[in-house]
This record gives structure tokens, sequence and C-alpha cells, in this order.
């Protein structure tokens, strides 16, 4: 979308500097650690270096290639440094991987060692997400020092503008500044967020604006035009050499992902299938949660066990809460927490959400909540197969009812096993907060599925107690 200039060549040309030295020091520090460290026993002579040397140097090229083909020299880059975590690990493990197939298909004497491999993979990708993260904050501090070179124009108004302009002029790597904004049609109605001064007129306008030369991409925030004036912006934009672009709203948020069959010479534009409707990655996720919940059970029993003690002396009622909640495909299971509640405390009200400072949390509740230690006996739910460690938060049925009814793509949530955390949730998004926006945060994270995304949103899930109460 962006015009690169010799920033943007600068910073890739670093990048691929910065990743080149870090892989090789990653093989070499492996190759330390398992011959000269003295923690790992030999029982050989040491092999010849020049042959370590010789094979990190293939290794560091073959990266270097896995990295470009996974985009990670594009630029400007966007987003946040966990965002790019995923794809970071993603790329290491292809690297390791094709490292030692190429490695047994080499055949050298002695052979490379495969235990150096098995070690390469955490020296490198440590080493990795130590350079790219000081890149990145270099990035971001040339970035702030740097002139405009993306003159943006707004075609519409709306939410979509307002939240369109917030997201390109608060990125300074994108050094991008939006001039104004035009009016899809005259019963359209700005957003809050977009000042008077910055409407430029109707799109009887646009013709004089574009020729003005000011501005260099034109954005459609909205698709309430018709297709023929939409084509004619087009034109103008080519015409012009103005780089036109916009907002898809077919399928609302769920963008990521278009299948494009051909039936009869006739094009086709559905969903796309999403990571977890391969069998091997739901595999794949399925042996990671049975793992992930013995280790989680055996690590967590004495906590749990003392927690029950503490529950069952602080209020009347059994130490354990069950609760019935939405799983796969809708189906209902029984959820199972440390209680922090009285028995009785929705008898007057009904279902409704817990509050901060919630007064019906005994003391002991209101510290587990804090912490999410309630939320350990879930283990056993995620070993069962009711839930996963990763994925939606489960909603009790009464509010499934009510939200499938009132909010758009609300059941997309259940096409898989809830999680014990999620995406939403690491964001600060449970209890008593906006459901439309944990529907974007729960589906993007089904789009972008991952194993290496479920590791940074399970690290992170320590770090986070935003709304925990």
């Amino acid at each position: 979308m962006y015009r690169r200039d010799t920033f943007s060549i600068i910073c890739v040309v670093l990048a691929v500097i910065a990743d080149v030295a870090a892989i090789y020091a990653g093989f070499m520090c492996a190759v330390w650690l398992r011959f000269f460290s003295g923690w790992i026993p030999l029982h050989e002579d040491l092999p010849p270096l020049l042959l370590y040397w010789q094979g990190a140097a293939i290794a560091t090229l073959l990266f270097v290639f896995i990295f470009a083909a996974l985009g990670l020299y594009q630029r400007p880059q966007e987003g946040t440094f966990g965002d790019k975590i995923p794809r970071l690990v993603r790329a290491v493990l292809w690297g390791i991987g094709l490292t030692m197939i190429l490695a047994f298909a080499l055949r050298t004497e002695p052979p490379f060692s495969r235990l150096v491999t098995g070690l390469a993979f955490f020296t490198v990708l440590l080493a990795v997400l130590i350079a790219r993260y000081i890149l990145f904050r270099l990035e971001l501090h040339w970035a702030r020092r740097r002139s405009i070179t993306n003159w943006i124009t707004i075609l519409g108004i709306g939410h979509n503008a307002a939240l369109l302009r917030d997201e390109l002029e608060q990125d300074p790597r994108l050094r991008a500044k939006v001039i104004g904004c035009f009016k899809l049609n005259d019963e359209e109605s700005p957003a809050p967020e977009i000042a008077p001064d910055l409407i430029l007129g109707t799109l009887d306008d646009l013709d004089a604006h574009l020729a003005a030369g000011r501005t260099n991409h034109v954005i459609l925030s909205a698709m309430q035009i018709g297709h023929e004036a939409m084509v004619a912006i087009i034109l103008k934009c080519e015409r012009a050499l103005i780089e036109f672009q916009l907002v898809p709203d077919l399928f609302r948020i769920l963008t990521n992902r278009v299948d494009v069959q051909t039936v009869g010479g006739l094009p086709l534009l559905g969903m796309g299938r999403w990571p977890l409707d391969h069998a091997l990655n739901r595999w794949l996720k399925r042996l990671v949660d049975i793992g992930g919940a013995l280790c989680g059970l055996c690590l967590a029993a004495p906590v749990i066990a003392l927690l029950a003690w503490r529950v069952k002396h602080s209020s009347p009622g059994p130490a354990f809460y069950r609760q019935k909640r939405c799983g796969e495909n809708g189906r209902p299971f029984t959820i199972y927490k440390l209680r922090t509640m009285p028995v009785d405390a929705e008898h007057d009200s009904g279902p409704v959400w817990a509050q901060p400072e919630d007064p019906r949390r005994t003391p002991i509740g209101a510290f587990m909540r804090k912490y999410n230690l309630d939320e350990l006996p879930q283990f056993w739910n995620v070993l069962k197969g009711d839930m996963s460690l990763v994925g939606p938060r489960p909603e009790r049925p009464h509010f499934v009812d009510q939200f499938k009814e009132d909010i758009g793509s609300y059941m997309w949530r259940h096409v898989y096993k809830p999680g014990m955390t999620g995406w939403a949730q690491i964001n600060g998004l449970r209890g008593n907060t906006s459901i439309e926006e944990r529907i974007k945060y729960d589906i993007f994270y089904l789009e972008n599925w991952s194993l290496a995304f479920d590791l940074k949103i399970l690290i992170k899930t320590f770090l986070s107690w935003e709304n925990a109460y």
C-alpha cells in the first residue's frame, strides 16, 4: 500500500544483516553448548569446527530465504512486536526442519550432531528475537524523525473513516497523513472524531482534489456507493497514478480469508477455510492440550488443594463450582471452577455479569479472581476434551441465546472449542466489556491460528490481569 523510499530499503538491509548475525551466532552458541560448555558429556572426540562453521553459514542463508518467503522483510512494519513472534517462531521451525533435512542429505563425515540442531532451535530463536526487538525499536525511533511520504484521502466520513484515520496516523512507521475526507452522499453523517475542517466536500468535488496533486492514496472506507460510481473513482485514480484501495464490508469482520471458486466460468467468492478446519492442525492442537493439561494439573494440584480447603472454610458450600457453558458447535458442557461467591449469589438477580469490586465475592474469591486462580480446575475440562488451553471464552447458555440474536457473527466463535485463555482475554476483553470487540478478537484468533500464536497467548496470560474480577 505505501510508497517505499530509501528509508524502507535501508530498514530491509539492516533486517537481513541483523538476522544473518543472529542466526549464525545462534548456531555457534548451540555448538558451544554441545561441545565446549562442559554441561553435556562428550562420548567422542571433538568434531572439526570447520564443518560447523561452514554448516552454520549454509543454514543461515537457508534461514534468510525462509524469512523472506514468510514476508518478514516487508516494510513498513505494522503492529506490535508481539504480533510478529508467531511468524518468527514458525520461520525458525521451518529453518531448523529444512536444516536437518539438508544435513541428512549431505551425509558429511563425521555427521552433524542432531543435538546441536535441536539446541539451535532455542539459541537461534532467542538470538533472532533479541535482534529483531532491537531493530523494531530502532525503526520506530527513526520513523518518528522521517518526513511524511503517504498523503491519504478517505472517501467516507463515518465510523470506518474515523478508525482508519486514527490507525494510519498513530503508527509513525507508516509515515502517513490524512489530508481530508469526502462525503459519500448527502445523507451520510460524520463520526464525532471527524472534525468539520477535515471534510473536503462530496464525491462531486473529488476530481478537482485529485487534479491538485496533493494526494497519492485514495481509500474508500464504506461501500455505500453504486457500482458505476466506484468504477469511475477507480478510473480517475488510475489516470492520475493514484493508488486506490477500499475497506470491504461484504463479510464484515470476516475478511482475512477469502476463497474463490469457478463454476461454469463464473467466479464465486466465499469464506476460505480456517486453519483449524484442517484435521492435522486440530490433532496438533489436541496433542498440545493433552500435554499442557497433564502438566498443568500436576503443577496446580497443590495450589488447587490449598485453595479448595480455604474456600471450604470461608463460606458454606462446596469448594468447587459447576456451571453449564456452551462449547464446540454450541454444545453445552459442565465447567469446573473454584467457588468465589456464596452458593446463592444469583438467587435473586439471575445470571448477571461480574462487576469490578463485585460485593458478592468472598475475600478468598476476590484474591483468586484477581490472579485467575479460580480457573485452575479447568485443566480437567481441557483433558476431557470440553475445552482447549487457548480459544474463545466459553459463555453461559443464557447469554449465548441473547447475543446470537443481537450481535452479528457471534456464533462463529463457537465453531471450535473454547479456551481457558484467549486472544480477547489477554487484551482485557472479559467480564462486563464490549461483546462486539470480543467477537473481533475471537474471530481474528480463529482466522490466524497457529501453535506459535497459542504459545504467545499462553505466555501473555501470566502477565494479563486486566478486568479480572
